[in-house]
C-alpha cells in the first residue's frame, strides 16, 4: 500500500492511497469465502462452487463494489495510523481506480485551539435601569388588554374594530373569503393585503365597498409577488375601544392581591429589573465568548460546521412541529429552499463552533470540572417541582448515561462561562483602579 499526503489545509488532511495487488487478491478472496456460503448456485452444494463460476453468477460488479467494501475501511484505518493522523469524524472517500484500486479520503482533523491572552479582555458592562416613562408604557399595555369595545354610529376610524363580511379573488379564483370576520384597523396592516385598512376607514355600518389591491414585490409570501386582489367588504359593526382609567380598582384586576396602584407600579418596575438583568447579564456573557474568541486562534474542519447546521435545522423543525407546522411549509412560506437555509445558517453555525471550542480549551487552562455530585444535584434541581406521580419516571430518564453526560456538558459550559465572567469583571475593575491611580 502506498499512501501519499498530498496536502493538510482548513484542519483536513488529503490522502491518496493506492493499494498493491497482494491486498488486492486477499480482500478479493475474503469476499469470495463469504459470497460462496451466501449464494445459491444451480449444481453446486453451498460453499462450493469454485471461484469463476461465482464470479459469473453475481456479476463483476458486485465482487468489485463488495471487494471495495472490505477492503477500503481497512486501507483508510492502516493509511491514518501510518500518517499518525487523529481523525475526529468519518472521512470522505472517493475511489479514482479500481484496477489498480486507488482512492482519495479527506481526514477531518482534531481542532486546533490556542488562547489568547484572556485575563486582559475589556467588556464594558451596560448599567440597568427601569425608568418611569417604561412602566407607563407597560401600564399603557395592560389598559389596552383589559379595554372593552363598544358599539359606535359613526364612520370607522384607525383602531376601531369591525365586524365585516368579505369576498376576494385573485386571477378568478377565491383568495380570502368569511362571513362576520373581525377586523381591527391598523395603520399599515400588511393583512389581508397593504392597504386593505386603510380603504375601511371613513366606511359605515351597512356600507358596501369594492376594491383592488395590488401585492408589492417586496411582499413576505413571495407566491403574491405581483398580484392583484379584488376586494367586496360589507361593514356589520363598528366598535371603539374604551380604555379603564388607572385605579386601585383596575390594579386589583390586574392582579387581586396587589393593594393598589403604586403597588401595581412596583410590581412591574421589580418585573422589568429582574428581566433587564437578565439580558444585560447573557448580552454581556456573550461579548466575553466572543472577545475571547477574537484573541484566540481555533481552527477547526468544515464537518463541524455541517454537523452544527443540521442541529439548527432540527431544533427548527422541532420548534415548528410544536406550533403546527411543518418544516417544508416554512420553507415555501419564507421563499427559501433548504439548501438556501443551509447556506444562511453557515456563519451562525461557523461561529457556535468557533466558541463553543474556544470555551471547552478554556476549562481546561482554568481547570473546570464536573463531578457526580454537580450532575446529581442538578438532576434533583429539575426534579423537585415535578407532579410526584412524574417525578420518579423524569429521575429515572435523567440519569441514562446519555442523559448525565448531555448534563455534564451544559453544566460544563456553564461553570466556564461563571467563570470567564468572574475574569473579565475582575480585569475591567482592576483597569479603572489604574486609571483612578494615574
Amino acid at each position: 500500500m502506498k499512501v501519499t499526503n498530498e496536502k493538510t489545509e482548513n484542519n483536513e488532511t488529503y490522502l491518496t492511497v493506492e493499494m498493491d495487488s497482494a491486498e488486492v487478491e486477499e480482500s478479493s478472496a475474503n469476499v469470495y469465502r463469504r459470497l460462496v456460503k451466501q449464494v445459491n448456485i444451480p449444481g453446486f452444494r453451498k460453499g462450493k462452487a469454485p471461484r469463476p463460476i461465482l464470479e459469473r453468477f453475481v456479476g463483476q460488479e458486485r465482487l468489485v463494489n463488495d471487494m471495495l467494501e472490505d477492503l477500503v475501511p481497512r486501507a483508510y484505518e492502516k493509511a491514518i495510523e501510518e500518517q499518525q493522523l487523529e481523525a475526529i469524524a468519518q472521512p470522505k472517500i472517493e475511489v479514482i481506480e479500481t484496477d489498480p484500486v486507488k482512492f482519495q479520503a479527506v481526514v477531518p482533523l482534531k481542532p486546533v485551539v490556542n488562547l489568547g491572552d484572556y485575563h486582559q479582555i475589556q467588556v464594558t458592562e451596560e448599567p440597568v435601569e427601569v425608568t418611569e416613562e417604561t412602566v407607563d408604557r407597560v401600564i399603557e399595555d395592560l389598559r389596552h388588554q383589559y379595554a372593552t369595545w363598544e358599539p359606535v354610529e359613526r364612520a370607522a376610524q384607525m383602531d376601531d374594530l369591525l365586524n365585516l363580511d368579505v369576498e376576494s379573488t385573485i386571477d378568478g379564483e377565491p383568495y380570502i373569503n368569511q362571513k362576520g370576520a373581525r377586523y381591527r384597523l391598523i395603520a399599515d396592516s400588511q393583512t389581508p393585503a397593504p392597504g386593505f385598512a386603510e380603504q375601511l376607514v371613513g366606511m359605515n355600518k351597512g356600507d358596501e365597498k369594492e376594491f383592488n389591491l395590488q401585492f408589492p414585490e417586496d411582499y413576505s409570501q413571495s407566491e403574491l409577488v405581483g398580484k392583484e386582489v379584488v376586494f367586496k367588504v360589507s361593514v356589520s359593526e363598528i366598535k371603539e375601544e374604551n380604555l379603564p382609567e388607572v385605579t386601585d380598582e383596575f390594579a386589583a384586576q390586574v392582579e387581586a392581591e396587589i393593594g393598589g396602584v403604586e403597588e401595581l407600579r412596583n410590581r412591574i418596575r421589580s418585573d422589568l429589573q429582574s428581566r433587564a438583568e437578565d439580558r444585560t447579564r447573557m448580552d454581556f456573557e456573550q461579548r466575553a465568548i466572543e472577545a475571547v474568541v477574537e484573541v484566540s486562534e481555533v481552527e477547526f474542519p468544515p464537518v463541524l460546521v455541517e454537523t452544527e447546521i443540521h442541529r439548527l435545522m432540527e431544533d427548527q423543525a422541532r420548534t415548528l412541529q410544536m406550533q403546527g407546522l411543518s418544516f417544508e411549509q416554512y420553507l415555501r412560506s419564507a421563499g427559501k429552499t433548504e439548501e438556501e437555509l443551509h447556506e444562511e445558517l453557515h456563519p451562525t453555525a461557523k461561529k457556535r463552533v468557533a466558541e463553543s471550542l474556544a470555551l471547552m480549551k478554556l476549562s481546561e487552562e482554568e481547570n473546570i470540572l464536573v463531578e457526580e455530585a454537580d450532575i446529581d444535584a442538578e438532576i434533583s434541581r429539575v426534579t423537585e417541582d415535578t407532579a410526584e406521580d412524574r417525578k420518579e419516571q423524569l429521575h429515572k430518564m435523567l440519569n441514562t448515561p446519555q442523559m448525565r453526560e448531555s448534563i455534564k456538558t451544559t453544566l460544563l459550559t456553564r461553570k466556564t462561562v461563571e467563570k470567564l465572567v468572574e475574569i473579565v469583571r475582575d480585569s475591567g475593575e482592576t483597569e479603572a483602579s489604574q486609571k483612578e491611580e494615574k
